[in-house]
């Protein structure tokens, strides 16, 4: 395995738009699951899951800033028991700005954490409210000077556009503070409405005041050219940064690789299958107190399905997938799998060849989704 994912599934405030795994940290037993991660730790050792070989570990949630200080302490502790942290090229914890302090950055920081991912979404104070944010724009910029005085320099915001109500110009000023703040790493992700979310049961009754299609595109186009006249390089369709500060981490997904998901309702891909855990926390900490490692399901990934993945996964990279790499993967050329969809893609003008790499043309970046369901192969 090349990655690990470490889910921290407590949040202090669930945000309108998150379909993931999470819970009111209040009374929970979060010193229990934090022990829990040990051991699944422990019991995927034993399984013969070997840790040597991994490159990056992400905290992510969920809310990991959530935990106190103390419990962060233990978490990295527990961490660094199983994994070499000082020869990981990279450790990310996902942070809130308004629940990340000055002693949690010192104790990550002493621990080997190298990298901050944090979910700003807007700078727009009206927007942050409406979306269930509980920070205000002072705390993204004050997080980040205290970060940066304790000796982060590898710093990523989350954006979000296309929120309800979100007027273009609105959208501008968000870029604008972003950019402001110099940071090596920007993702951009436009609004996606998940069911069992508090904006999908808006949406059913007609009251999530969307923009349209044309002012959503306009919005990405903004963020790509305003991020290309920074000098922050789209490598991937919602991602960018400055040469040498990709995310290493999701890079390990884009490119088809295997890792490890580790703690509740986590995901992960090893050998030839594809796993998630169970969801709720008692049914994960039970079951690792039974001596159980916690899956809901596996899946064994055919053949076929990893070339679909190998595609629309390598396809969100800039870059594209390299054909030799495929014909070395799968002992069979790129164009005897795919070719009819290659072509035709090509004619539309989504798909284009540079040297050994098939990539996305700049209106193929903007029809993604059409792309890569050319890729489904038929059973």
């Amino acid at each position: 395995m090349r990655g690990v994912y470490i889910h921290i599934p407590f949040c202090q405030q669930i945000c309108h738009y998150c379909d993931f795994n999470k819970v009111f940290l209040k009374n929970q037993p979060v010193d229990q699951y934090i022990e829990s991660i040990g051991k699944e730790f422990q019991l995927m050792k034993e399984a013969g899951h070997s840790f040597e070989q991994v490159e990056t570990v992400f905290l992510g949630g969920g809310t990991p800033t959530a935990l106190s200080v103390l419990q962060l302490d233990r978490l990295l502790t527990i961490v660094g028991q199983y994994i070499d942290v000082p020869s990981l090229r990279e450790f990310t914890t996902e942070a809130n700005p308004d629940d990340l302090s000055e002693a949690q950055l010192f104790i990550l920081k002493e621990k080997g954490v190298n990298r901050l991912s944090i979910g700003v979404q807007s700078f727009n104070e009206r927007l942050l409210k409406q979306i269930g944010r509980t920070h205000s724009v002072e705390d993204v910029e004050r997080v980040i000077t205290t970060a940066r005085s304790i000796g982060f320099e590898n710093i990523s915001l989350d954006l979000m556009y296309g929120l309800p109500n979100q007027t273009v110009s609105e959208w501008q000023e968000t870029l604008d503070r972003a950019l402001a703040l110099d940071l090596p790493h920007y993702s951009a992700y436009s609004l996606i409405v998940e069911p069992k979310t508090v904006f999908y049961n808006r949406m059913i009754k007609g009251k999530l005041p969307l923009p349209g299609v044309d002012t959503e595109t306009e919005m990405f186009e903004m963020v790509i050219d305003r991020m290309n006249a920074a000098n922050r390089q789209q490598y991937e369709i919602s991602n960018f940064a400055i040469p040498g500060y990709p995310s290493f981490h999701n890079l390990i997904y884009w490119e088809n690789s295997h890792y490890a998901g580790i703690g509740a309702g986590a995901h992960g891909y090893l050998g030839t299958k594809r796993y998630a855990n169970v969801g709720p926390l008692k049914h994960y900490i039970d079951h690792l107190e039974e001596g159980i490692l916690p899956l809901k399901e596996v899946h064994e990934v055919t053949a076929g399905e990893s070339m679909e993945e190998e595609m629309f996964l390598g396809l969100r990279k800039i870059e594209g997938v390299s054909m030799e790499h495929f014909a070395r993967k799968f002992g069979r050329p790129i164009q005897e799998v795919f070719g009819q969809s290659i072509e035709k893609l090509q004619q539309q003008g989504l798909l284009q060849m540079k040297e050994d790499r098939l990539c996305l043309t700049k209106k193929g970046v903007f029809q993604g989704n059409t792309v890569f369901e050319q890729f489904l192969l038929e059973e």
